[in-house]
């Protein structure tokens, strides 16, 4: 359709039934007006750069869109409030959290939005999934693709020290990042087999 528009978005959460909020939340943007053409896997992940907390479960969209980036962001936050987040603690844990990645090639500098995120070359909970999608997607500002930012943060992982220990959390178990350059494990997810039958 004539002035739609490739965007990329990040969804977490952390709280509640977190796979089926990721299944929900995709469903909703669809009655926002945003088109999901592609979802990478779920992934576990775990959280950086915040207080304690339960691990995330995390994935990346790729859809089309006739909103403007304001309307988008708008209608993400609508989605995010539909789900009960509440914006209390700073970096705390979400019901859902979603993160406007790329719109298109552009580039957007205000009090409102920032585009591309600001912090999406740092984070691999965020290039992981991306680079399933979209490898050879390159960074508008940066200029370097999703596979390059992707393989520059392969080492933040294993700087602070903490990925053996990373490697051995629980589906449930609480953490919080150590260390401005740790990036936190990032564990392809898959939903628990259902028991079937017997006692």
């Amino acid at each position: 359709m004539a002035g739609e528009k490739r965007v990329y978005i990040s969804l977490g959460s952390n709280v509640g039934d977190r796979a089926a909020t990721l299944e929900r939340a995709v469903a909703a943007m669809e009655a926002k007006g945003i088109h999901v053409l592609r979802q990478s896997s779920v992934y576990h992940t775990e959280p950086v750069d915040a207080p304690p907390q339960a691990w995330f479960l995390n994935s990346v969209i790729e859809a089309e869109t006739t909103l403007m980036p304001r309307q988008l962001l708008r209608a993400l936050v609508a989605i995010e409030r539909a789900f009960g987040r509440r914006r209390i603690v700073a970096r705390g844990p979400r019901t859902l959290d979603l993160d406007l990645l790329l719109y298109g090639s552009s580039i957007i500098h205000t009090p409102e939005l920032e585009v591309p995120h600001p912090r999406m070359a740092l984070r691999r909970f965020v290039l992981v999934p991306l680079a399933e999608l979209a490898p050879a997607l390159r960074h508008p500002a940066l200029h370097r693709t999703v596979a390059e930012l992707l393989a520059e943060t392969a080492g933040q992982v294993n700087r602070a020290g903490r990925a053996g220990r990373a490697g051995h959390a629980g589906q449930g178990e609480q953490a919080g990042g150590a260390g401005q350059d740790y990036q936190g494990e990032v564990r392809r997810w898959s939903r628990p087999a259902e028991r079937v039958g017997g006692d």
